[in-house]
């Protein structure tokens, strides 16, 4: 087995996951490295870097454990200027 390095801020996956409900800005804190901006729809993004899938899997699982409902997840690619294909909402 190799040991592959941590990835850097360069290599991480950049998320946006959509939230159901509003957080306050106090909970900005507990997702460290990511903005969260509460939407007029009633709705919460959290965006940022995550360095990998257990990162991923841990951040899901915190969201879980504070009873907020996931609407969406998706990668982005963090490199402005360029496009990230089209993503569907659920039910559409």
């Amino acid at each position: 087995m190799t040991h592959q390095p941590a990835p850097t801020g360069r290599d991480r996956a950049w998320y946006e996951i959509r939230l159901q409900g509003q957080l306050g800005t106090h909970w900005a804190t507990r997702f460290d490295g990511m903005t969260l901006t509460a939407l007029e729809d009633g709705t919460t993004v959290l965006h940022g870097p995550v360095a990998d899938q257990a990162a991923l899997h841990g951040l899901l699982r915190q969201l879980g454990d504070i009873g907020i409902t996931l609407l969406s997840l998706h990668q982005q690619d963090p490199h402005p200027g360029t496009t990230t294909p089209p993503t569907t909402e659920p039910g559409e």
